[in-house]
């Protein structure tokens, strides 16, 4: 521990650097993780806040939950059999408010159920980022679709799905305005077990929110961003230990002559890291919080306590495997000869 530490403050210049750059990766880490959960939730809020269980649609769909119709005695057949199921439909479309300018939503409705609103005839329930956009309680908007109007009932909290703010509606309101008769999906929530259903195609949850090809694709972006910036932290690791380590051949010579055990310099080598990446990571995860707290309401960013615990143990998994990989050569030194070789 001593000599560790009088290392660092021998070459205060260098461990400042390396910990300057982890703490920049760290925080561009956090960063960029926040903003993959709030597009997630602004993706599809709707479907990650039910609970597990299971999401079925037509065979015929080839995954495509809105080129999916289940006919209705196999939906009967299913709400009958499973006392929480329920039928659900999801279409974008639009909504003309009171100035008869368009606003993009996600039209939503379903049989009864308690994990989606159910509306009356001509009403509708908006997602509150609706009211950004200048839109009450009381409003009338209308659909081309639509032969009547919908009058806005309420707001509910963080219901997207596709980046639109959802739109609860009668389940007779969207046959009339898609021209169908079928339901898109049934959903089983606490079933872990699956249910083999002739015509029916079954996704878990996770599974159901990789069939929306924006979802797949938005976060399969940013998670190998984030990965590599782990690994990047890992090499850097590395790469510095190993320079570190070169330079003092002659040292550690001299050390494994008057007897220190080549663990105890693996020891001052991990204490190094541990300072460094612990100092850098405290003060990623205080400024990634207060980011967290001081973000624009509009911005898709959501950074939880939980998940920045969790990369900061990556980040020690992947720090002391990189300075332990440079270190191999330590175990390789003959004192004798890291002596000549060396400068001590």
């Amino acid at each position: 521990m001593n000599l560790a530490w009088k290392e660092i403050k021998k070459n205060k210049v260098r461990f400042f650097i390396l910990g300057s750059i982890v703490f920049l990766i760290s925080l561009l880490t956090f960063i960029i993780s926040g903003l993959a959960n709030g597009l997630s939730q602004d993706n599809a809020a709707l479907i990650k806040d039910l609970p597990n269980g299971q999401f079925y649609m037509n065979k015929d769909a080839e995954e495509t939950y809105n080129l999916s119709r289940i006919d209705s005695s196999i939906q009967d057949k299913i709400l009958n059999k499973y006392n929480d199921a329920t039928a659900l439909s999801i279409q974008m479309g639009f909504l003309n408010d009171k100035n008869d300018k368009q606003q993009s939503v996600a039209f939503v409705t379903s049989t009864d159920s308690k994990l989606f609103k159910n509306v009356k005839d001509g009403e509708v329930l908006l997602d509150q980022s609706m009211k950004d956009k200048g839109i009450k309680v009381g409003d009338v908007l209308t659909n081309n679709q639509f032969s009547g109007e919908f009058v806005v009932k309420g707001f509910v909290d963080q219901k997207k799905f596709s980046h639109a703010p959802v739109a609860f509606i009668n389940i007779e309101n969207y046959k009339e305005m898609y021209r169908v008769n079928e339901m898109q999906l049934v959903f089983i929530p606490g079933n872990d077990k699956v249910q083999e259903v002739d015509g029916l195609q079954s996704f878990s949850k996770k599974d159901f929110l990789n069939t929306i090809a924006s979802y797949s694709a938005e976060q399969m972006s940013l998670n190998m961003i984030v990965w590599f910036l782990v690994v990047i932290s890992g090499l850097l690791f590395a790469i510095f230990f190993y320079m570190m380590n070169v330079q003092k051949m002659g040292l550690y010579g001299i050390l494994k002559a008057v007897g220190v055990k080549t663990g105890a310099l693996f020891k001052m080598m991990w204490t190094q890291m541990l300072f460094i990446t612990v100092i850098a990571l405290g003060l990623s995860i205080i400024l990634s919080q207060v980011f967290n707290r001081m973000a624009p309401q509009g911005m898709p960013f959501s950074l939880t306590l939980v998940t920045t615990m969790q990369l900061s143990l990556v980040f020690l998994i992947i720090g002391f495997i990189g300075a332990t990989l440079s270190g191999i050569q330590i175990k390789k030194v003959e004192p004798l000869q890291a002596i000549q070789q060396g400068e001590v």
